[in-house]
Formats: C-alpha cells, sequence, structure tokens
C-alpha cells in the first residue's frame, strides 16, 4: 500500500494485484513535412476553426529523448489512421504535421511550434519533455491552440497559467514518485543515493522520491542534482560512494548512460547497490552498448496501463522497428480525446476543443475508441471515452485524476520485457 502523504492535491495509490502491465508501442513519424520556414509567433492564426481538424505534434527526433520519439509518432499516427478511416472529423480527414521538440540545448521546439502555427495547427500533441513543453507553453496556448502533451509529468502544469488550454494525459510526478518511492522502501533500501537531473522534471520527481522514503522511514544520504548538459559524472559518482547507500535512484534521459557506466567504474554495480530507474531513462535501446548483464535486476517505473496485445500489435504495423514503447498508449489517446472534443464542439478552434475535452472524458456513456465514440456523439449521446492508457477523465487542471504506473525489471539482456512486474493505480483529485 503507498501511503498517503498530505501535501498538495489528495493523492490516494493503491497497489494492485500482481496483474502484468503490458507495454505498448508506436512509430515512427510518417506524414510528409513540408518546407515552408519558421513563421515569427507574432503571426499566429487567431483562434477561429476552418472547418478541417489539423493536428501538430511536437515530438523528440532528435535529443536526449530521441528514443521516446517512434512510439510516441505511432501512438498518434495509429489513432490517426483510425479516425480518418471512420470518416475524419466534422466530415473531413484530420491533417497532420509532424515537427521535432529536440530537448532545452536548442532551440528546436520554439522553432517548431512557429511552424505549426502557421500551417495552422488546432491543437500540438508535444513536447515529451517537461522543460521544453515549459519553454513553449506560453506561445501555444498564447495562439489560441490546445496544447495537449502524452508524456510531461511535472507538478508544475498542474498550476501553470495556461488559459486553460493545457492538457495530459501523462500523470503528475507526485504519483510516480510515490510509487518509486515507495518501491525503493519496500526492497529493503533504509539508505538511498538520488542522482538526477536538474530541470523541471528531475528535480520535481527527485523531490516527490525522497520525501515518499523519507516518510516510509529511510535515508537520502546523497542527493546530486546535476546540470543536464554534464559530459561528466566522476566527481557526482565519487560522492555516491563515498555515501555508500544500499539503493540508488537515477533520475534523467539518455545521459544515464554515461552515470550507469560511471558506477560500474568506481565499483557500485547493481549487484552490490540496487538501481531503480524512472520513465525518462527506462529504454531498451540506450544500453545496447553496454556489457551483458549490467542492468540485471534494475527496476524501474513510468505511466501506463495495462493494454492488450491487440494494441500492440496495430503499433508495431505502423512501425515495425519499435524497441521502446513508452507513451504510445498516451499519444494515442491525446489524439483520439481532440478529435472527439472537435466533434462534440462541432468545432476546429483550439479554445472550443478545451472546453470540451473533460465533458468527453468523463460522465457519459462509456467508449474505448474514436468509431464507437463518434457515432455516440452523432447520436446525441454523451460520452466517456475509456483510452488505452487508462479511464483518463480529466479533473479542473487538466490532468487525469486516475494513473497507473508500471513497475519493471531488466533482464540479463539489459532489456526489461513488455510486462511488468505488477502496476499501482493512484485517484489524482483536483
Amino acid at each position: 500500500m503507498i501511503r498517503i502523504a498530505p501535501v498538495g492535491r489528495a493523492l490516494a495509490v493503491v497497489a494492485a494485484t500482481s496483474l502484468a502491465l503490458t507495454a505498448c508501442g508506436g512509430g515512427g513519424d510518417t506524414a510528409t513535412q513540408t518546407s515552408q520556414s519558421a513563421a515569427p509567433a507574432s503571426s499566429a492564426p487567431a483562434a477561429k476553426g476552418d472547418g478541417t481538424l489539423t493536428l501538430g505534434t511536437l515530438l523528440p527526433q532528435t535529443g536526449s529523448l530521441a528514443f521516446l520519439g517512434p512510439p510516441e509518432f505511432a501512438g498518434v499516427d495509429l489513432a490517426l489512421k483510425e479516425i480518418n478511416e471512420a470518416g475524419g472529423v466534422l466530415g473531413k480527414p484530420v491533417v497532420k504535421h509532424d515537427t521535432d521538440s529536440g530537448d532545452t540545448t536548442t532551440n528546436i521546439a520554439s522553432q517548431s511550434v512557429d511552424k505549426l502555427l502557421a500551417q495552422k495547427a488546432d491543437a500540438i500533441i508535444g513536447a515529451a519533455s517537461s522543460s521544453v513543453s515549459e519553454s513553449v507553453i506560453d506561445k501555444i496556448t498564447g495562439a489560441g491552440v490546445v496544447h495537449f502533451s502524452p508524456a510531461n509529468t511535472s507538478d508544475k502544469f498542474t498550476t501553470i497559467a495556461d488559459k486553460g488550454l493545457y492538457f495530459r494525459t501523462a500523470p503528475p510526478d507526485q504519483l510516480q514518485g510515490r510509487v518509486l518511492g515507495d518501491l525503493v522502501i519496500s526492497d529493503g533500501n533504509d539508505t538511498v543515493g538520488v542522482v538526477a537531473m536538474q530541470d523541471s522534471y528531475g528535480t520535481g520527481l527527485a523531490d516527490q522520491v525522497q520525501k515518499t522514503i523519507t516518510d516510509g522511514g529511510g535515508q537520502v544520504v546523497e542527493r546530486i542534482d546535476y546540470d543536464p548538459k554534464a559530459v561528466d559524472f566522476s566527481a557526482d559518482v565519487a560522492r555516491l560512494k563515498a555515501a555508500n547507500p544500499k539503493g540508488i535512484v537515477l533520475i534523467g534521459f539518455e545521459e544515464t548512460l554515461k552515470v550507469v557506466q560511471e558506477l560500474v567504474k568506481q565499483g557500485m554495480p547493481a549487484d552490490k547497490h540496487k538501481w531503480y530507474m524512472v520513465d525518462g531513462n527506462m529504454s531498451n535501446t540506450n544500453y545496447k552498448e553496454l556489457p551483458k548483464g549490467t542492468l540485471e535486476g534494475v527496476k524501474g517505473t513510468y505511466p501506463g496501463a495495462a493494454a492488450p496485445d491487440e494494441f500492440r500489435q496495430k503499433l508495431m504495423e505502423v512501425d515495425p522497428e519499435l524497441e521502446d514503447f513508452t507513451y504510445a498508449p498516451e499519444s494515442y489517446d491525446a489524439a483520439n480525446l481532440i478529435a472527439l472534443a472537435a466533434e462534440a464542439a462541432k468545432s476546429d478552434a483550439g479554445v472550443d476543443i478545451a472546453g470540451k475535452l473533460a465533458e468527453v472524458s468523463k460522465g457519459g456513456e462509456k467508449c474505448t475508441n474514436f468509431k464507437e465514440c463518434v457515432d455516440l456523439l452523432k447520436a446525441g449521446t454523451d460520452i466517456d471515452y475509456d483510452g488505452v492508457s487508462g479511464p483518463i477523465e480529466f479533473n479542473d487542471a487538466g490532468d487525469p485524476a486516475t494513473a497507473t504506473i508500471g513497475i519493471y525489471q531488466y533482464g540479463d539482456d539489459n532489456t526489461y520485457p513488455v510486462k511488468a512486474l505488477e502496476y499501482r493505480t493512484g485517484n489524482i483529485a483536483g
């Protein structure tokens, strides 16, 4: 049982029975991108619909979260395929433009948003990185466009000024942080080291993990918040080694590979100190160069409810080369929810879509795919879309009111399976 801490919004987390959680996959960028040059922010379109729902994706093709791009793109692509096969939205096919979000070391995201606004995007799906989304949210929402992330988990977005236009299908870090912290304690680690990238994602998640560990009777004997641009972690690992924790929590992106290599180099392998990872660095591609068995037994968490094999198979048809499956269900659900909200609003304008997103996610007749849901809407029935990533049900902050965190474990081949050890579901009161 996850302890309920009296901070922020009420959060009740219940460890579910030991059912398998199947990770879901998605694929690469299948849409043709235009060569139109970036437009200045001042040229953003007015918040009026033109009768055609236009989606933009702002997802990582490059940068420290590039491994998340393929499953996220495929989740959107699969949804749009099904939406358009069902007749589209407002009687027309949905139009999609794909762009790269990059990461916080570049200005790629801002340029991509300018391009999408010039292409009259009504809603933008992305970014994966919380810090990247934070850097462009004012530009997107200021243009009257829905900003919808499938992967942002920073707690900042619960209270951020967003003009009512920001939504996400991934839960706030307070949930993952509590699940991970409780896991660390239940595994017998009474002394813990935390190594986290210093940004809105890493610091916020590390804070929640540390609080949960402390509340559970453990001690964080060393906390290292590093510069995301760091290239050398020898001094950081030396500090960790001096503290000699039983458990080590690694919170970051692809640079975690360098931290792992340094841990091994300085005599702190996973078979002597229990390692834990998170959604930002759980990967089946980033650790291929490590010697066999380096990650064996390492556990990690990332959001996502159990999904049927059929869904994974459909995603693999979109991108047969998928190796990582993180946030594909959330991306798929984001596209479906936007489309259904546009149908409910009878408008493709961003402000109108935002006004209907909560309505189509709860309180009506349950439905689980676009065609089923849109048929109900056209018949005048209020709907409650239950997605592949979970029931969703947006609260007043645009966060999912209920979410699930899967707990995974790496094998001796340095990959984790599509089935989780268990999953834990939490209800977040708005």
